[in-house]
């Protein structure tokens, strides 16, 4: 991390504040406004954000390109992006369900932008969400559409954030303030750990500890503080009989890799 701000300091890339507006003024042959404003807001994108990985400009895929939208072709990352008017929520609308399994099971898929803007056309919040962190667990399948609708039948998706640790939403512009691109590039670092763990299982439980651990008031607590999550995690995972060592087991795994600081007599600090 320390080589990529020395290399970005020698001026190879730039720390040019962002212009939040979107461009309204392009000429599109679009009728349809869904269409003008992906077209807007992913012309925002290739303009203004930067690859969370290695700070270098992300570049956009030709249109239609079935992979995703945007790429970094020094790093090999791939991004979708989503926008939406006003705020996320608790969840937004994805693909249809086995599709979007299927994609986050693939080695292939890519990692998602998320924009909200205002209908002053300014971004009021962007980040980034790691592809590493698409389980499973964190698609909820959707009624199928009812026989009357023009795609009678056909089931939906919804991502849902609350199951994404705060750490995994890597915030560029928040509340429309610009977030320093050093304090990005670090936030990305900070739970890259994650990507190398293979078990979806296992990357389950780590993601779940790390929920509880957003539940939290401090970023100090106590081991008898987590075991106050009990019976939600045996909610989570019903086939395991022995929580309480398996959250030791996960506080150990987050100490090891330093996203926690064990403080000593049942003591830990969020690093």
């Amino acid at each position: 991390m320390k080589e990529l701000l020395k290399y970005y300091k020698r001026g190879n890339t730039k720390f040019d504040k962002m212009d939040l507006t979107l461009n309204r003024n392009l000429k599109l042959k679009y009728k349809s406004n869904s269409q003008k404003i992906r077209v807007i807001t992913e012309d925002w994108t290739a303009r203004e954000i930067f690859c969370p990985n290695c700070g270098f400009s992300v570049k956009q895929y030709p249109a239609n390109k079935p992979v995703a939208d945007f790429y970094c072709d020094r790093c090999i990352e791939d991004f979708e992006q989503k926008s939406k008017l006003g705020r996320f929520g608790k969840k937004i609308p994805a693909g249809e369900y086995n599709k979007m399994i299927a994609r986050i099971l693939s080695k292939q898929k890519p990692n998602f932008f998320f924009m909200g803007y205002l209908k002053s056309m300014s971004i009021d919040n962007f980040f980034v969400v790691p592809k590493y962190l698409f389980i499973p667990e964190i698609i909820e399948k959707r009624k199928p559409l009812a026989k009357t609708a023009r795609r009678a039948g056909w089931v939906g998706s919804n991502i849902l954030f609350y199951n994404i640790p705060k750490d995994g939403q890597i915030y560029y512009i928040k509340n429309g303030i610009e977030i320093d691109k050093k304090i990005v590039l670090e936030a990305w670092q900070k739970i890259a750990f994650i990507k190398n763990i293979r078990k979806v299982e296992s990357k389950g439980w780590i993601l779940d500890i790390m929920n509880c651990l957003d539940e939290l008031k401090s970023d100090e607590f106590s081991l008898e503080e987590i075991y106050k999550f009990e019976k939600k995690l045996k909610e989570l995972h019903p086939e395991n009989n022995n929580i309480r060592p398996k959250i030791r087991q996960q506080l150990q795994f987050l100490r090891n890799k330093g996203y926690l600081k064990f403080l000593g007599n049942g003591m830990y600090r969020k690093n």
